[in-house]
């Protein structure tokens, strides 16, 4: 007689599979410390260097600008690279052979409260071909 064995064993591996690390690539928006996968390069953002925007309830002359300096590897016909880079939001920045572009962060800046570096959320969009 043919005895079935226990499919926890299975399953537990299964749901294991399907966890993500805190530290995963990603595509979408990531927190300082998490890796983005943008279509080419892993980009990890490390700090942000720069939070001048104009903040939504306010009325400002200079829009602002916020930069951020992130960590890039990726990987072409001659090995791995990494390289660091400080990206202003909006500005495209060559990268390999395209260019990387800091496309939005979130939350946006209020008048009379200072954000977090844990609150910062941020968007990555790489145009090239790695």
């Amino acid at each position: 007689m043919l005895r079935m064995k226990p499919l926890a064993p299975i399953l537990a591996f299964a749901l294991a599979a399907c966890a993500t690390t805190p530290n995963a690539p990603r595509e979408g928006p990531v927190a300082l410390g998490q890796t983005a996968y943008v279509g080419g390069p892993l980009v990890t953002p490390v700090a942000v260097v720069e939070d001048s925007r104009c903040p939504m309830n306010a009325r400002c002359i200079w829009a602002g600008r916020l930069v951020v300096r992130v960590a890039i590897r990726g990987h072409s016909g001659s090995g791995s690279w990494t390289m660091r880079r400080d990206l202003t939001l909006g500005t495209p920045h060559p990268v390999a052979d395209g260019a990387l572009t800091l496309v939005a962060a979130t939350p946006g800046r209020m008048a009379g409260t200072e954000l977090r570096s844990a609150d910062y959320r941020f968007t990555f969009d790489f145009q090239g071909g790695i």
